[in-house]
C-alpha cells in the first residue's frame, strides 16, 4: 500500500506537495489566503419578509430519520445525544458526525411530520445554543445545508419558531461572504443553491441579489460539474446523487415561486436522471467508485420518483441480450445481461484542481450477478487523515492491479492526490460486449510498467484480462473482494492458476449469485485474504478477497472468470 504522508522522507514529502498543489487554480489559492485574513461579523440587520409562494412546492426526496429520540441522533451508524449547548460542538464527535447534526437533514427525512414537535424544539436550541459564526455549524458548507433545508420545512407548512427568520437571514448574510470559492465542485454549488433558496423565500433588493448571485454561479457551475453524459465532474456516484437532488431541488423552488427555470437546468436534470438510472446495481443502489457509499445521498429510485413527481421522466431502460455502454465523458463503462451487472472504470481520478474524493481505483471493476453483488469495491466509511481512510483510498482496497505495493495514483491526508493515473485508449466493442484500457499509474517506476486490462461479458461469465507490460522485474498482485454475503466454499490451486468456488452464505440460487466460481489462470500464486467491506459510513463488515500475486519480469498476464 501507498505510504502516507507521515511515512515519506522529506524530500519526497516536497515532491508530493509539489505535484499536488500545482493543479490547483489560482482561486482556491487566493480565496485561502483570503479567508484566513478576513473575519466579518455576523449582519443582523431587520430581517427581510418571506414572500408568498403562486405554485406548488412539490414533496422532496426523503432520507431515513436521523432524528431518533427528542436529543439523540444517529449519523454515520453512530448515535449521539445532544443536551447540552457544548454538545453542538463535542471534540468527542468526528467533524463528520457534527457536520450532519447542523444539516438538519431530519426535518425533511421521512416522516418528519411525526417529529414536528421535536423540530421546533431542535431549531430553537440551536438558536440559544450555538454562537452566530463561530463552530462547525457556521461553517459555509453546513450553513448551506441548513439553510436550505429550514425553508424547505417552512414551505411544508410549518411554522417558524422566534427570532428564526432573523437568525436564517443573518446565516444567508454570512454564507455570502464566506463562498467556497477556495474548495470549487459540490461545496460551492450547495453554497449557490442556499443563495437561490433564501433569494426565492425572501422578499426585497437583498434577496433579489442572492438569487442572482446564486442563479449565477449554478449556471456557471452547471456547464462544468454535469457532463454531457449526465455524470458529475468529481466521478463519485454518490456525489452526482446529491447534485441531482440540488438540481430538482432548485427547479422545485423556481417553479413554487414563480420564477423562470433555465433550460440548462431542465436539460443537465435530464441527463443527470438517466446516468442515475443506468449506473445503479441491481439492488438499487450505486456502485462504490471513489468516494461512494450508501445513506448519504437519498437512493437513486427516490431521488428518481422526486424527478418524476416534477415531470422529469426517467430514460428507457436497456433492451434484452447482452449489452456494454461507455460513458465516455465520466469515464465509466457498463456491461449487462439479463443474468449479470458489472462496471468497470475507466475514469480520471476527478477533476485535476479537485480530486478530493478519488480514490487509487483506475480500471477496477464491480460485478452482480443476479441481484447478488458478487466482486465489490471497499466502499467508503471514515473521512478525515487516519489510516483507516488511506487504506480505503488505496489501490490494495479496489478490484483491479498493484504494482510494487504502491498505489495507482498518490492518494494522500485523507483528500489529497499528488501523481494521478490517467486511462488510456478506451475503447467499446457492442458487438462482443467488451471494454479495453490501459493506465500509466505505475509508468514512473523502472522500466516504465503499464497495467491493460480487458473485461468482456457473455452469457455465463465475465471474463478479465490483465496484461501488465514494461521491462524489469515488478510485483505484481490482483485482488477480487467480494461481497460480504458471498463466501469461498473451496480453493483449488493448480500449476498455472487457481479455481476458487464461490457462494453466497445463505445458499441462494444461481439467480441470487449462488453456485459461482473465480477461474484464475497465469503465472501466479492465489491465496485468500480476510479485509473488510464498508458499504455506510461508519459501517465496517467483514470479508474475503481473492489474491493472484506475481513476481518476475515483464510483461506478465493474468485471466480472471466469474463463472455461473
Amino acid at each position: 500500500m501507498g505510504a502516507d504522508t507521515d511515512t515519506v522522507s522529506p524530500l519526497a514529502r516536497i515532491a508530493r506537495w509539489v505535484q499536488t498543489v500545482r493543479h490547483l487554480r489560482w482561486e482556491q489559492v487566493v480565496w485561502r489566503l483570503w479567508y484566513h485574513a478576513y473575519r466579518p461579523r455576523v449582519d443582523k440587520r431587520p430581517v427581510p419578509s418571506p414572500q408568498r409562494i403562486c405554485g406548488e412546492w412539490v414533496m422532496p426526496a426523503r432520507r431515513p430519520p436521523s432524528l431518533v429520540g427528542k436529543h439523540t441522533f444517529r449519523f454515520l451508524n453512530h448515535e449521539g445525544t445532544v443536551e447540552a449547548a457544548a454538545d453542538w460542538n463535542d471534540p468527542a464527535q468526528e467533524k463528520l458526525w457534527l457536520y450532519n447534526l447542523h444539516y438538519f437533514d431530519d426535518l425533511n427525512a421521512e416522516n418528519a411530520d411525526e417529529r414536528q414537535v421535536w423540530h421546533q424544539d431542535l431549531i430553537e436550541r440551536w438558536l440559544a445554543e450555538t454562537l452566530p459564526g463561530t463552530g462547525n455549524g457556521w461553517e459555509p458548507y453546513p450553513t448551506s445545508l441548513r439553510v436550505v433545508n429550514w425553508i424547505k420545512w417552512f414551505l411544508t407548512g410549518n411554522r417558524p419558531p422566534a427570532g428564526s427568520l432573523e437568525d436564517l437571514s443573518g446565516q444567508v448574510r454570512w454564507l455570502s461572504k464566506h463562498l467556497e470559492y477556495h474548495i470549487l465542485g459540490n461545496h460551492l454549488f450547495a453554497n449557490a443553491k442556499a443563495l437561490v433558496f433564501a433569494g426565492e423565500f425572501f422578499e426585497g433588493s437583498e434577496a433579489g441579489k442572492w438569487a442572482e448571485q446564486g442563479r449565477a454561479l449554478i449556471q456557471r457551475e452547471l456547464a462544468e460539474q454535469v457532463l454531457e453524459d449526465g455524470g458529475h465532474f468529481e466521478r463519485s456516484p454518490m456525489y452526482q446523487l446529491t447534485i441531482l437532488e440540488d438540481l430538482l431541488d432548485l427547479v422545485n423552488l423556481s417553479r413554487a415561486y414563480g420564477s423562470s427555470v433555465p433550460e440548462a437546468w431542465n436539460q443537465s436534470a435530464l441527463r443527470m436522471l438517466w446516468w442515475s438510472s443506468e449506473l445503479q446495481h441491481p439492488d438499487g443502489e450505486v456502485p462504490f467508485f471513489n468516494d461512494a457509499a450508501i445513506g448519504v445521498a437519498p437512493p437513486p429510485e427516490e431521488v428518481i420518483a422526486y424527478a418524476r413527481r416534477l415531470g422529469f421522466e426517467r430514460a428507457a431502460g436497456p433492451s434484452a441480450g447482452t449489452q456494454a455502454t461507455l460513458f465516455r465523458d465520466s469515464g465509466y463503462a457498463k456491461l449487462a445481461n439479463p443474468d449479470c451487472t458489472a462496471f468497470f472504470d475507466v475514469a480520471p481520478v476527478g477533476p485535476d484542481y479537485l480530486p478530493a474524493h478519488a480514490h487509487a481505483d483506475t480500471l477496477s471493476i464491480e460485478v452482480s450477478v443476479g441481484s447478488q453483488r458478487v466482486l465489490v469495491n471497499s466502499g467508503t466509511s471514515v473521512y478525515g487523515t487516519g489510516p483507516e481512510r488511506h487504506r480505503q483510498r488505496s489501490t490494495a482496497s479496489h478490484n483491479t492491479v498493484e504494482i510494487d505495493g504502491g498505489n495507482s495514483s498518490d492518494v494522500w491526508s485523507g483528500f489529497r492526490v499528488a501523481r494521478r493515473a490517467h486511462p488510456r485508449d478506451v475503447q467499446v466493442h457492442s458487438e462482443s460486449s467488451q471494454v479495453t484500457a490501459w493506465h500509466d499509474g505505475y509508468c514512473h517506476l523502472p522500466g516504465k510498467p503499464c497495467h491493460h486490462r480487458e473485461v468482456c461479458l457473455d452469457d455465463r461469465a465475465v471474463r478479465i484480462k490483465d496484461r501488465v507490460t514494461g521491462s524489469f522485474a515488478h510485483t505484481v498482485v490482483g485482488r477480487f473482494h467480494l461481497h460480504p454475503e458471498v463466501s469461498t466454499k473451496r480453493l483449488d490451486l493448480q500449476e498455472n492458476g487457481a479455481c476458487v468456488t464461490l457462494g453466497r452464505r445463505d445458499g441462494g440460487s444461481r439467480e441470487t449469485g449462488g453456485g459461482m466460481a473465480l477461474v484464475i489462470v497465469g503465472p501466479v500464486s492465489v491465496t485468500l485474504e480476510r479485509t473488510t467491506y464498508h458499504p455506510e459510513f461508519g459501517l465496517s463488515i467483514p470479508s474475503e478477497s481473492v489474491v493472484f500475486s506475481y513476481q518476475g519480469e515483464l510483461p506478465c498476464e493474468v485471466i480472471t472468470e466469474l463463472r455461473w
